[in-house]
């Protein structure tokens, strides 16, 4: 695992993702320190009675401080960078927060992991940054290209810098699914749009590729899984059979059907199998090893939509029993 025997951390640490990266990488990745970066002390109050290791430390701290950032980065080996502030309607009220953490956030984690000399870093992203039209995917897309970037700062002697963009979490904080387990009491569930689909990933499932991501790594790549869609009406009937549906009308900001790779980006695509890479359009990373796999199609997009991979209402209702979600 290429977390053995390193100090990590891992920026909003507390969060859905953060709090099982750490626990999977405590069970299995052998990891020599865990540093819990975030701005929530009550989360780390918390997360520190659930999680008795000795490895784990926990930073108080917020991605838009420079110097704290570094003074964390310290000896730090990997950088996992999952803060953000991702709520599409909250970041479209709240454009100048968005920017400060998901865009001058991004740059503090990079200038920090280059001043430190931090070995690889990896940045989570969102399909909401490909072909963005809210704020959260336009600062998200702006968060990857400042990552990629990163690497020609570090000149090919500091820090390793790569991204990972997938779907939708499967029951994380504030995602749809507990929000439909919670309208389902009241026998009725509020729909946006009965058209609208989306990518689905497992928080164990994203965990797995960050990790392999981090293993496969050379600096500049996007990976992106390739993951399953479903539409919002099988969701609802898988988690909420029988109950009344009233569609609201999409939010602002809010897509009907989510991309991950743009036709503009399948020119540096290339099919690995189990996922795709999305190469950097940089001179430099000519000199990167040569990457297997195939070139997709003139034209190629991967959308929600058109994903052959599609969960139907028994496929949705298995995967949320298998989380403990159902």
């Amino acid at each position: 695992m290429p977390v053995r025997g390193k100090t990590i951390l891992v920026t909003g640490g507390t969060g859905s993702f953060g709090q099982t990266f750490i626990r999977q990488v405590l069970a299995h990745g052998d990891p020599k320190k865990v540093i819990v970066y975030s701005r929530d002390e009550l989360k780390q109050y918390e997360m520190a009675a659930a999680v008795s290791d000795s490895r784990v430390r926990y930073f108080i701290g917020d991605v838009r401080d420079a110097s704290r950032l570094t003074l964390a980065c310290d000896g730090v080996d990997v950088i996992v960078h999952a803060a953000a502030l991702k709520h599409v309607p909250i970041a479209e009220y709240n454009p100048f927060e968005a920017i400060k953490t998901n865009v001058l956030g991004a740059q503090n984690v990079i200038e920090a992991a280059l001043a430190s000399r931090v070995g690889r870093v990896v940045a989570l992203s969102t399909d909401k940054a490909a072909n963005p039209i809210n704020l959260y995917g336009a600062t998200k897309l702006c968060s990857d290209k400042l990552f990629v970037a990163g690497n020609a700062y570090a000149g090919g002697k500091g820090p390793r810098m790569a991204v990972v963009r997938y779907g939708n979490v499967v029951g994380s904080r504030g995602s749809v699914v507990p929000f439909f387990r919670k309208q389902r009491e009241s026998g009725r569930l509020t729909i946006t749009d009965p058209e609208m689909t989306r990518f689905w990933i497992t928080l164990e499932q994203g965990v797995r590729f960050v990790l392999d991501s981090l293993a496969r790594m050379h600096g500049g790549e996007l990976f992106v899984p390739k993951i399953p869609s479903t539409t919002i009406v099988d969701l609802a009937e898988a988690l909420a059979p029988g109950c009344e549906r009233l569609v609201t009308g999409i939010r602002p900001g809010e897509k009907l059907h989510e991309m991950m790779i743009g036709e503009d980006d399948a020119r540096r695509t290339r099919d690995m199998g189990t996922y795709y890479v999305v190469q950097p359009d940089f001179a430099w990373w000519h000199d990167a090893p040569t990457l297997e796999g195939a070139p997709v199609p003139d034209r190629f997009s991967y959308r929600s939509d058109t994903n052959p991979q599609r969960l139907g209402v028994a496929d949705i209702r298995a995967l949320l029993k298998s989380i403990g979600m159902d």
